[in-house]
């Protein structure tokens, strides 16, 4: 005779077996391989902003770094240590030039507009950071970043196009600080290589 416990989770086993075998097995992200790295992201891709404002920051250096999960794009501040710079890094259409208002050409299947609430230039006009305005910083060999174009300094303002492989989540953050010069502030934009 079986015993009525028994039975129970007999029946219990079979409801789970079932709802296993209905439903499938877990699946992860349907744009990830089984080669790639879970990173557990939870990034999104709708516009990230700290309010505009006048900040005495300045823009000192834009540099570029690959991680397995994302590439890295910092942006380098001087300025009060004590204050987020402001910024606002969204997907859009087309990249233009501050000021003039050309078109900014980018390679790769999605742009981001990044716009840093602190000038390329000092209080007397000299320029505090001056690049090559195509090609910002080499990204050449990353796996999402496709260009990082200048599109200018003006109005204590500066825009900078990144141009990405496609459309993918990414996140932005401020670092205050660093060790020896508490007067640096970095701006931080990293997109993901997958969903």
């Amino acid at each position: 005779m079986e015993r009525p416990g028994r039975r129970f989770l007999t029946a219990i086993a079979g409801a789970l077996l079932t709802a296993g075998l209905l439903t499938g097995p877990a699946q992860a992200s349907p744009t990830r391989t089984g080669d790639q790295p879970f990173c557990g992201q939870v990034w999104g891709s709708l516009p990230e902003a700290q309010p505009m404002s006048t900040a005495p920051e300045v823009l000192t250096d834009v540099r570029a770094g690959r991680h397995v999960c994302f590439d890295r794009l910092v942006i380098d501040l001087r300025g009060p240590a004590d204050r987020a710079p402001t910024y606002d890094v969204r997907y859009v259409s087309e990249v233009s030039e501050q000021g003039s208002g050309a078109d900014v050409p980018l390679r790769g299947g999605a742009t981001l507009r990044i716009l840093v609430g602190a000038p390329a230039y000092d209080d007397r006009g000299r320029p505090t950071y001056a690049p090559d305005h195509a090609e910002v910083v080499d990204v050449s060999s990353f796996e999402t970043f496709r260009q990082v174009a200048w599109a200018g300094s003006f109005e204590g303002q500066t825009s900078i196009g990144l141009g990405v492989r496609a459309h993918l989540p990414f996140r932005v953050f401020t670092l205050l600080g660093e060790p020896g010069d508490d007067r640096a502030v970095r701006l931080v934009i990293d997109v993901g290589h997958i969903w």
